[in-house]
């Protein structure tokens, strides 16, 4: 690729809305760059569950992730630190499969479509006289003329572009791991301790998903991870189960601090986000991924008018995807925000959960109110 044309798009980080975006647009025959600073395939920190509203678009995109082995899911547990637990069926159900293996799925479909991947890091990103200039860490300098944001949860970028979220206190720590033991396949679990949460399911290799949420300050009085989950995870008896009757596959969790979940912006300076780097709905109303994969549908419907000449301005183009992307995620962000702060409070969360096993219904409508409908392709 030239350094000197101005191709059509860049898109700087290929994960899940990266990955996805890549594969719709080139698909279409624009001309698309990923710029990802790490290597594929990669273990990630992530929940691993993903809600059935994405499957048959994902399944349209050449990804048919129930070929690759994932876990159907369809029922739904919940404990509180004090061990009270409800069950529900999911409403739309999901399933589990690994970033490691949906990842790399969706990185061989964009190198067939045409989509370019490059490994290196995004420096600087400028825009002027209608195009965008791309700096990257080891010497690249590209034009394009629209930039997808599609970097994560947090990065360099965000502070070149000064957004507003990342001078606010992140104070939380999320671990992730595999684990080999018994665990029902078509479960998705949230147990609550203090001063945190933990989700699991299974994946497409029989491995249990383990991810965690906690206070980074809580965590620090602890010698390690281990040392920590003992004294504050097990107190909560079904991860002590969980824990305590399984092996673990990695060598050592991964973990990622100074999560933030305040509000984004979708538009940036002209750069449109796309995934986590538009916003995080929090894990316990878990459907992140599923967020991650329809803001990039929504995005590349948009972007295929805009190329095509339907949408005349880039001014309509961000406006269109700024009122789009709110409509569909401003509602979901809210109820994870409150689900959140309700489960902060521990006896407060008991007294929920009780209310919940008295009003059977209510759970189920709780959870459609985190999750979108079935996308249509």
């Amino acid at each position: 690729m030239n350094n000197n044309t101005c191709i059509d798009l860049i898109i700087v980080g290929g994960g899940l809305a990266g990955l996805v975006s890549a594969i719709h647009l080139s698909k279409q025959g624009i001309e698309v760059l990923v710029i990802e600073k790490n290597t594929y395939p990669r273990h990630k920190v992530c929940g691993e569950y993903v809600s059935n509203e994405v499957l048959p678009y994902l399944q349209s995109l050449g990804v048919d992730p129930l070929k690759l082995g994932a876990k159907k899911i369809n029922r739904f547990m919940l404990s509180t630190p004090k061990n009270k637990v409800i069950e529900t069926q999911l409403p739309l159900g999901g399933f589990g499969i690994s970033r490691y293996t949906l990842d790399h799925a969706l990185v061989q479909k964009s190198k067939e479509n045409g989509a370019i991947i490059i490994q290196d890091t995004v420096t600087d990103i400028k825009f002027l006289d209608d195009e965008f200039s791309i700096i990257t860490k080891n010497g690249g300098s590209y034009k394009a003329k629209v930039v997808i944001g599609a970097h994560g949860k947090r990065s360099n970028i965000d502070v070149t572009l000064n957004r507003n979220f990342i001078k606010n206190k992140s104070p939380l720590l999320a671990v992730k791991t595999h684990l080999k033991g018994d665990f029902p396949d078509d479960l998705v679990a949230l147990h609550n301790f203090k001063g945190g949460y933990c989700g699991l399911s299974k994946v497409e290799n029989d491995s249990i998903n383990v991810c965690y949420i906690a206070d980074f300050k809580s965590f620090q009085k602890f010698k390690n991870i281990q040392d920590f989950q003992q004294k504050i995870l097990y107190k909560n008896t079904y991860l002590k189960n969980v824990f305590e009757n399984s092996e673990p596959v990695f060598s050592k969790p991964l973990t990622i601090s100074q999560l933030s979940f305040s509000s984004k912006k979708p538009v940036e300076q002209h750069v449109l986000m796309c995934g986590d780097s538009a916003g995080m709905i929090h894990p316990l109303s878990g459907n992140g991924m599923s967020m991650a994969i329809r803001s990039a549908q929504m995005l590349s419907k948009l972007l295929i008018n805009y190329f095509a000449g339907t949408i005349k301005s880039r001014e309509m183009l961000e406006i269109m995807y700024e009122k789009t992307w709110n409509n569909e995620f401003k509602k979901r962000l809210k109820t994870g925000h409150i689900v959140a702060s309700l489960f902060k409070m521990d006896y407060f969360s008991e007294l929920m959960l009780l209310g919940l096993k008295n009003f059977p219904g209510l759970l189920p409508k709780i959870i459609k109110q985190a999750h979108g409908k079935p996308l249509i392709v």
